[in-house]
């Protein structure tokens, strides 16, 4: 009977072990670099420090601009090679502003957009982790018809303030599909969609566009949005095709966690060049990680901002004030946004 029973709890623990041996982990950090660091005093290398810091397996970058007509991509992979860290990447096209880098081999890259048509990046870049296919969507969306400032009193497109502020639903909404950023979500929902079941999907950037799980009814009368409840469209479009915002299904509740990533609050930089809207709270999530896998085998384990804890309300510094979990910057932060770090796993 022992014998059998001593069996049985072998058996049962080499099983265990067998699943969580499987069971492997990899990091996403997704980040605005504000035009590769140039407008914060040593922001370029505050931005290899980051990377190097928050050791991440992939990193999805927007506003890569190749400044000078210096290759940001093999500059940053070569600096960051000195230091002891190897990453892979392809340099961009010149008019491309987005930028993926990965400690795996990439397999394949490309653009996603019809450069006469659209204003907004999306760069789409296979890699397998752990031999499971992955596809990155990098994007930085079209920052134009900003809508998110209409209830604020600002006007999106000249980002002056306006006689009245504009709160209804349907007009938000009207002003924003004048922006390409709609059009850019359902080219890369279309070309995702063409790919194999058996690719996990994660799409991470800044889409400069709020998100319905956000602009709710239980805080319409919050941060200068007198009273607005919008769907807004990027993410609708996402939900609607499958995908699962990261940081609210870590953090269902915008009351207690925000999540702001735009303004950031920088010490190296003057406020008054980060504030947009100086006489209105304009705090927003707009930047993301999203993530979808149709044959569930990727699963979110954890996702934090990182970046410092103080925002930018009224064009003044502004102390943290909710609930939101920050990784600290290793030393100069780089960018007037925040970003996000994710751990998947694999089964």
């Amino acid at each position: 009977m022992f014998s059998r029973i001593l069996l049985l709890t072998f058996t049962l623990w080499a099983v265990h072990f067998t699943c969580f041996a499987q069971q492997k982990s990899f990091k996403v950090f997704q980040l605005n670099i504000w035009h590769e660091g140039t407008s914060v005093p040593k922001g370029y290398d505050a931005i290899v420090n980051e990377i190097i810091d928050k050791d991440a397996d992939v990193v999805l970058l927007s506003e890569v601009n190749n400044k000078g007509g210096v290759d940001f991509v093999s500059t940053l992979l070569k600096d960051l090679k000195e230091k002891g860290h190897t990453y892979n990447g392809i340099s961009n096209e010149p008019t491309v502003d987005v930028a993926t880098i990965s400690k795996y081999p990439i397999l394949e890259q490309n653009t996603l957009y019809d450069k006469e048509n659209r204003q907004g990046q999306v760069l789409k870049t296979k890699i397998n982790i752990h031999n499971h296919p992955a596809i990155f969507y990098s994007v930085h969306l079209d920052y134009t018809n900003y809508a998110c400032y209409l209830p604020r009193g600002y006007d999106g497109v000249t980002w002056k303030k306006m006689d009245n502020p504009i709160t209804g639903a349907q007009e938000i909404l009207t002003a924003n599909r004048k922006s390409k950023r709609d059009e850019a979500i359902a080219d890369l929902i279309a070309d995702a969609a063409k790919e194999s079941t058996k690719h996990s999907i994660i799409i991470g950037g800044d889409f400069n566009e709020p998100s319905h799980l956000d602009w709710i009814e239980a805080n319409k009368n919050l941060y200068d949005r007198r009273g607005a409840v919008v769907p807004w469209d990027c993410s609708v479009m996402l939900y609607a095709a499958g995908y699962k915002d990261a940081f609210r299904i870590q953090y269902p509740n915008p009351l207690s966690h925000p999540g702001f990533t735009y303004p950031s609050f920088n010490p190296d930089v003057p406020t008054s060049k980060l504030a947009w809207a100086p006489e209105a709270d304009d705090r927003d999530r707009i930047d993301y990680i999203y993530f979808k896998s149709t044959n569930k085998k990727l699963k979110l384990e954890d996702i934090k901002i990182v970046g410092p804890e103080s925002t930018v309300r009224y064009a003044q510094k502004q102390e943290k004030d909710s609930e939101d979990k920050f990784l600290l910057p290793k030393g100069v932060w780089p960018t007037d946004h925040k970003g996000l770090l994710a751990t998947f796993s694999i089964k």
